[in-house]
């Protein structure tokens, strides 16, 4: 697994307040395309925050079938990559968090049942949506929306950062 790690004041495990977990989920289905959440004008890999006393599979599970409406019960799935960050004084002074997400590959042919779908108000509000993107297109799909819509929140970055991690451990494919 690879990890990336951003820890721009060095700080040690011991100086964290906060703990928080994510997942982010590259799915794929055989036609070599991922599919990808679209919300206030920004791309964005499916997934979300770990729950309290959640085994990181289950919050894979559980944000597909929130963001997807598909009931995939995945129950051995390692990450492929990891992204650590530390942040001092955050989201307030004498507050360091600490932010693992973990990046995951899931295959499937399954359709969005978008009847199901429990999306946040956020996401609501961002006319959240869902679009297939064949591989080969992702990075310049991406950059042309950052280019367009800005990325004032480094998402579009951390995707096409992700992407080429993804795109060097899957040779196999064709992109």
């Amino acid at each position: 697994m690879k990890k990336i790690i951003t820890n721009v004041n060095n700080l040690k495990d011991e100086d964290i307040t906060d703990l928080v977990r994510k997942v982010k989920i590259l799915l794929i289905n055989s036609k070599n395309e991922i599919l990808l959440g679209y919300s206030h004008n920004e791309y964005q890999f499916l997934g979300g925050t770990q729950e309290l006393n959640e085994k990181l599979i289950q919050t894979v599970n559980r944000e597909i079938e929130e963001e997807t409406g598909m009931k995939l019960n995945l129950s051995n799935l390692d990450p492929f990559s990891c992204a650590i960050g530390y942040y001092k004084d955050w989201p307030e002074k004498n507050r360091n968090k600490k932010i693992e997400i973990y990046y995951y590959e899931v295959k499937t042919d399954e359709k969005p049942n978008l009847n199901n779908l429990k999306l946040t108000e956020n996401e609501k509000k961002g006319n959240f949506e869902l679009r297939y993107i064949p591989l080969s297109n992702v990075e310049d799909e991406l950059k042309k929306n950052a280019k367009k819509y800005g990325d004032e929140h480094g998402i579009a970055k951390e995707m096409l950062n992700l992407f080429s991690i993804y795109k060097e451990m899957s040779k196999d494919l064709n992109f």
